[in-house]
């Protein structure tokens, strides 16, 4: 995301990305079946655990992605890809441009959308930038998402960066609820008792 460019906006657009950013409600995980949300956290702890050692940590930062992803209207999963892609899951991560920390948001987005005493790596703070830059980008992008990342990572229009978060995302991050895997595989066998 080094490479983001400030474009000018209305007012209105930026009174609306203030607004954003400065919602300091408390993070859960906004899955609404207990099972279901016991099953992601566990999943993706396992998964992102080589990266982040500490449980506790990893649980929170996976809780705040999907708590802000969610916010913002983003797929968590895909949330979850870009920040693979942007820092490899490092807190402190600055890309040569200056971007920073996990989601790698450029600090001119402060002076634009935020407070000037906002930390850019602080996690939630991050986080929340990060997802309302993408939701942001997309709202421009009337919801092409190949050109809104494109524009996150200051490359529109050219497939590298897109490319490589889908990637991170389906490979690494992709989810599907057990619930329904579990319900998809009960009919076939409904089927081959019957003979049919």
């Amino acid at each position: 995301a080094g490479a983001q460019q400030y474009e000018p906006m209305a007012a209105s657009v930026r009174a609306a990305l203030h607004a954003a950013v400065s919602d300091a409600a408390a993070p859960t995980l906004p899955i609404p079946d207990a099972g279901e949300r016991a099953q992601w956290l566990a999943e993706m702890s396992r998964r992102l655990a080589k990266r982040i050692p500490d449980e506790a940590y990893r649980e929170e930062l996976l809780t705040s992605i999907h708590y802000e992803a969610t916010r913002a209207g983003l797929d968590p999963q895909m949330v979850l890809g870009l920040i693979q892609v942007e820092s490899a899951f490092r807190k402190y991560a600055i890309s040569s441009a200056g971007a920073r920390g996990y989601m790698q948001v450029m600090p001119f987005w402060i002076k634009v959308i935020g407070r000037t005493d906002d930390n850019l790596f602080h996690m939630r703070t991050n986080l929340r930038y990060g997802c309302t830059i993408l939701r942001h980008y997309l709202d421009i992008e009337k919801g092409n998402l190949f050109r809104a990342l494109g524009r996150y990572n200051g490359s529109l229009g050219k497939p590298d960066y897109p490319n490589l978060v889908r990637a991170a995302w389906e490979r690494h991050w992709s989810w599907k609820p057990q619930q329904l895997a579990a319900a998809g595989a009960a009919a076939p066998q409904a089927g081959a008792a019957t003979g049919r």
